[in-house]
Formats: structure tokens, C-alpha cells, sequence
């Protein structure tokens, strides 16, 4: 039921006492196989009485009606808002006649709206589900991750179909908040199973905003959930469910995962949750997807460590290494050992069909972000959304604060659309490297890799310098335009290297030969001002044994007598 679809991609949760510095985090990346996407910007605006907004399909920018604006709506950079709130998803797809084809929100335009109207994480967990009842959900099965300063949730919705006779909701969803000290992942399978056995505490939506759940009781009850009031009764009048309501799994009614749920989707969660994790080799069957009583993964864990801004880095850079999923033992990554695969994830030989692993970094990632929010700032300088506009493993995380009023150029989409080249914008200047980069990888991929981590590593640096500036100045408008212009300055500096790297690749590593650099990465020239001579590296040994075993003796050299 898992559906690959044209958004495939993956969101990790941190609670802030499982991050190393209190930090909330939510990654994401977007999968959209070359779609092109800027870093979107929603200014903070005010509306009259009765002014209307036209919603546009996120995917496709087809019309689809329009719904009551706010009275006022707040400044959104990326998938996070002035208040530090974030929101990121995955679909899952689902049970198909479930799609409300008469709905008028998609998923992409509900997580910009709910950004716009909402000032914490429980807000716009009410703002997404009331609007969704109100005017219908067109979209299919979604999970999204919810979060602002203080915790985080992740949230399943469907919906029920455009027969309004087989159910007077418009929707069926659950929320389950992740503690605390906990980690969570979601990578395009619903990942909530039974909610109702007395695990967490159910609520009702309004109950949320009063003081008995509120963080800031003396003793707050922390493991709660929020569902709809058809949850069960849909699928029970569906006939997709028959037992005890404690018995009931939101994705065993909904969504079952299947082999591509597990082998593409699960195998993700597992990757993320196998770093955080002693011994996570238990959930290895469940993972790879062909044992159908394997144990399942849970939703979330308590991770082995702190978890750094470092980390999930490198959790977004993953190709499975070091796993029984690593793409290192086999051809399929050419000559230069590409830690990729061409799409589709499945294809035919002689009608069988054969699959691709799904690694969490991929190249079809259209852009990346880990939103990071801080309770222990003001809001204009807590909430810092590291973004890259390529697969992240190929991109340096570039820091845009959430509060600022304007974007540097190259992210945003001006001069450029998916079939528009141009060197000022990041989305393509970024994918001309990492497509000269892909093919050739372990030769080329050093280069890149020691630009963007040197990038990483100056932006972490500097990071609490620039912070304690901006608190320093004595207003929130001072704070944000000082931030604004760090921000616009960052992302000018990162194309500016970007085009340079992009200069250097072509010309060391032209026709598959190596120049020599100085140890300043200036290439080195002879005597009479020429070139340096090129260094011509050949196979990779562990091509070459893998050539000589298909072909034999078909290239061997005659041995002169």
C-alpha cells in the first residue's frame, strides 16, 4: 500500500532532551525527482474580513477553490515560522479510495497555511485538522512531523473518500506527541500502529490549550495523543477493522506496510534509528521487507546519545554504509562506485522483477532542511533552518533564520524554473556539480566533500558569534534585519563557492584524468607554464577484479616470449 509517488521523502524528529543542546529538531528531504523548488518565503501580512485565498495543488499548481484567509499570518521561510514552528511529511499513500477527490487542501498547501496561521506545534496540529474538516482533504495518505521550541509531534491524516454517505467526516487522523527525550523518523510509510492500549494519553483537541496539558504545569503529562472521533468507526464501517478498539493499528486499517513499505520506506527509519542504537539488528528483517512476521520497528526510541546538528548531518548524507543494506557490494555503482541508483526503484530482466535499495540521501532530492528550535532564545533568533537545494549529501546546509524578511537570490527561484538553467540560482548550480560528481564518485566526490564541509564547519562556528550579536541589539526588528542580512550574505558566499567548485571539477578531473594541485588546491604548472602533468588513475582495483572476472582472459596482455 506504501505509495512511492512523486514526493518521496523522509523527516527525522529530535525532542530536546534527546538533542545535545536542548534543540527541537525536524529534517526533511524532498524527494521530487527534479522538480524545481525554491526556499519559499510567506511575508507576515493582515487580511480583511471576508478576503479569500486561492488554493493551488503544491505538486501540480492546479486550482483547487479557495478558503477563508486570517485575520493575520505570520512569516514563513522554508517549512518553519517566525514562532519556531516546523512542518515537514512524507506520503504514504494508502487505501486509493480513500482520496478525497472533492477537497479543496493538498497536503503541500495545508503545511504552508498551518505555517502561516500558527504559533506553536499544538496550534497548528488544530489549524491542519479543522481546516481539512472544514474543506475537505484532496490529497493521499500523509504523515507529517509538527513541531516548534517546546516538543514534537508526528501526524497521520486521510481521508474519507468523496461519498459524504459512508461517513459525515471528511478526514480520519492521529496524533501522537514523541518525548522528549526520544527520536522518531517517517519515510513515506505509515508508521502509527496501535495508539489506543493505554500507552499514551488520549486527548481532545481542545484539551491540549488547557492548563492540565500545558508544558508548563508543574507536572505536565507529556505522552499524549489526539485523534479523530472516526478513527475507528470509519474502518470498522469500511469493514476494513473488527475487534477492540485497543486492538486497532491506524496503518493495519489504512495503510499496511508491504514489501516496498518496508524494503524502500521502513529501511530509512531503521538507518536513522541503527545510528542512535546499541544493537538495532532485531528490526534488520523487518527492514528488508520479505519476512512478513518480522518485528516491527517502533515509532520512536530513546537514542544511545545526544544527538548534535553534526549528526543529523550526516544521518541526511546516509547511503546505508556499514549495513546489510550498503550499496558498496555490488556493480550497480559503476565504475566509480556510485553510493546511488538510477530510478525506477524496481525494473524487469526476463520478467523478473528486481529492486534498488532507497538510501536516505538520494539524487533525486530537490532540496533539504534541519529546522533547529530553541526554547531558550527569542524566537527571532531560536529558530535556524539549515537548507540545501540538492540531495544533502551533495550540499553544504546553509543557515536561513527563520525570522527573516527576505531570501538571497539563488534560493529564490528568480531567473530559473525546472527547465531554466541559470548560474545564479542554487538549485541548479548545485545540480550541475553534483551531476558531474554522481557518475564519477569516488573520484570526484572528495573534492566536493571537502568544500562542503568546510562550509558545514564555518556556519557551525560562527554560529554563536552571530547570535549573541543579534541578541545583543536591543529590538526584535534590529535582531531580524541583522539576521536577514547574515542569512542573504551566507547564501551569496555558498553559490559564489559552489560556481568556483564547479570550475575546479571540470578542469582537474577532465576526460577521466586527475591534475595535480598544490596543497592550496592551485593547480600545479611546469616549467614553461603549462599544465602539470596529469595523473591518469584508471579502474578502481575493485573494478578492475570484478572487469577480469566477467571477461576472463578477453584483455589479457600476451606475454612476450
Amino acid at each position: 500500500m506504501a505509495a512511492a509517488g512523486a514526493m518521496a521523502c523522509t523527516n527525522f524528529i529530535v525532542g530536546k532532551k534527546a538533542s545535545t543542546d536542548g534543540s527541537v529538531f525536524v529534517t526533511y528531504n524532498a524527494d521530487s525527482y527534479g522538480a524545481f523548488m525554491p526556499l519559499y518565503h510567506y511575508p507576515a501580512a493582515t487580511h480583511q474580513p471576508g478576503e479569500m485565498r486561492k488554493v493551488y495543488e503544491w505538486d501540480t499548481n492546479k486550482y483547487l477553490g479557495e478558503i477563508a484567509e486570517a485575520p493575520q499570518t505570520y512569516n514563513v521561510i522554508g517549512n518553519a515560522n517566525e514562532w519556531q514552528v516546523t512542518i515537514g511529511e512524507t506520503t504514504f499513500g494508502g487505501r486509493e479510495e480513500m482520496a478525497d477527490s472533492t477537497g479543496v487542501i493538498d497536503y503541500g498547501s495545508l503545511i504552508y497555511i498551518a505555517l502561516q496561521r500558527s504559533k506553536t506545534a499544538r496550534e497548528a496540529l488544530r489549524v491542519m485538522t479543522s481546516l481539512v474538516e472544514q474543506y475537505g482533504y484532496c490529497s493521499e495518505g500523509e504523515t507529517f512531523s509538527v513541531a516548534d521550541k517546546d516538543e514534537a509531534w508526528m501526524l497521520e491524516m486521510m481521508g474519507c473518500g468523496p461519498d459524504r454517505t459512508k461517513s459525515k467526516e471528511r478526514t480520519v487522523w492521529v496524533a501522537i506527541r514523541i518525548p522528549d527525550d526520544a527520536i522518531a523518523a517517517h519515510a513515506n510509510q505509515s508508521r502509527i500502529t496501535k495508539f489506543l492500549d493505554g500507552r499514551y494519553t488520549r486527548v481532545k483537541m481542545t484539551d491540549l490549550f488547557g492548563k492540565k496539558y500545558a508544558l508548563t504545569a508543574k507536572k505536565p503529562i507529556t505522552n499524549l495523543m489526539v485523534c479523530s472521533d472516526n478513527v475507528v468507526s470509519y474502518a470498522r464501517t469500511m469493514g476494513w477493522f473488527e475487534g477492540k478498539d485497543a486492538d486497532f493499528s491506524y496503518n493495519g486499517a489504512y495503510a499496511a506496510p508491504d514489501f516496498s513499505g518496508r524494503r524502500y520506506c521502513e529501511a530509512r527509519v531503521w538507518s536513522f534509528f541503527n545510528r542512535f542504537a546499541d544493537d538495532f539488528s532485531a528490526y534488520v528483517p523487518y527492514a528488508a521487507g520479505k519476512d512478513a512476521d518480522a518485528k516491527e520497528m517502533p515509532l520512536w526510541i530513546i537514542p544511545n546519545k545526544k544527538v548534535s546538528l553534526q549528526d543529523l548531518r550526516d544521518a541526511m548524507r546516509d547511503h546505508y554504509e556499514g549495513t546489510p543494506f550498503a550499496l558498496d557490494s555490488d556493480i550497480g555503482g559503476g565504475i566509480y562506485q556510485m553510493p546511488y541508483r538510477p530510478s525506477p526503484l524496481s525494473y524487469k530482466i526476463d520478467g523478473q522483477e528486481y529492486f534498488n535499495e532507497r538510501p536516505i540521501s538520494t539524487q533525486q532530492t530537490a532540496w533539504s532542511f534541519i529546522s533547529q528550535m530553541r526554547s531558550f532564545m527569542p524566537r527571532e533568533v531560536g529558530g535556524c533552518f539549515w537548507f540545501g537545494n540538492d540531495d544533502g549529501n551533495m550540499v553544504a546546509y546553509t543557515p536561513m533564520y527563520a525570522s527573516i524578511t527576505r531570501r538571497p537570490k539563488c534560493f529564490s527561484g528568480e531567473g530559473a524554473d525546472d527547465v531554466t538553467f541559470s548560474m545564479d540560482n542554487a538549485f541548479w548550480v548545485c545540480n550541475w556539480v553534483s551531476n558531474m560528481v554522481y557518475p564519477r564518485y569516488s573520484q570526484m566526490f572528495p573534492s566536493l566533500q571537502e568544500v562542503r564541509d568546510s562550509l558545514d564547519a564555518s556556519y557551525s562556528q560562527l554560529q554563536p558569534e552571530i547570535e549573541a550579536k543579534a541578541l545583543a541589539l536591543p529590538t526584535a526588528e534590529e535582531r531580524i534585519n541583522y539576521l536577514t542580512s547574515y542569512s542573504c550574505q551566507k547564501g551569496d558566499e555558498m553559490i559564489e563557492r559552489w560556481r568556483q567548485l564547479a570550475f575546479f571539477l571540470i578542469v582537474k578531473y577532465n576526460d577521466m584524468v586527475v591534475r595535480p594541485t598544490d596543497k592550496e588546491g592551485r593547480f600545479e604548472r611546469n616549467k614553461f607554464g603549462g599544465g602539470a602533468r596529469v595523473v591518469r588513475p584508471g579502474f578502481p582495483e575493485a573494478y578492475a577484479k570484478d572487469l577480469i572476472k566477467q571477461t576472463g582472459d578477453k584483455f589479457v596482455v600476451p606475454t612476450k616470449k
